[in-house]
């Protein structure tokens, strides 16, 4: 809630943050807690991003770059699926590096605006 007493569109949502570029990773941490999330992470790796899509109890949604230093994301985003956790996919790449199963799953391209990837999470 922000200090007006407003609600603020993330607010109290647990959001997983798993992307490699420090700067990309940091704009998207300090918007989203600006807009009232609880950051999970950033986390720069795939075994992280498992570990934390495995055992977090309070994730309710997920950001995720495709490639994490040079390791595909999906297993991860397969996790989340399998839990009923939202997540967006925040990359470079096009909609052809996105495998069929996760092609309803909204795709923001880089440089990332984090407000339009808040509003993808969770519209």
């Amino acid at each position: 809630m922000s200090t007006d007493g407003t609600h603020l569109p993330l607010d109290g949502r647990a959001v997983l943050i798993a992307e490699d570029n420090f700067a990309i990773a940091d704009d998207l941490r300090r918007a989203f807690a600006g807009l009232g999330a609880f950051v999970v992470g950033p986390v720069p790796d795939l075994g992280r991003a498992l570990h934390i899509a495995r055992t977090e109890d309070q994730l309710d949604g997920a950001v995720l770059d495709i490639n994490l230093r040079g390791l595909l994301v999906f297993p991860v985003a397969e996790i989340l699926c399998a839990r009923g956790i939202r997540f967006v996919f925040a990359t470079g790449y096009d909609q052809t590096m996105v495998p069929a199963g996760f092609r309803h799953v909204p795709r923001c391209e880089k440089p990332i605006d984090p407000v339009r990837v808040a509003l993808a999470l969770f519209n």
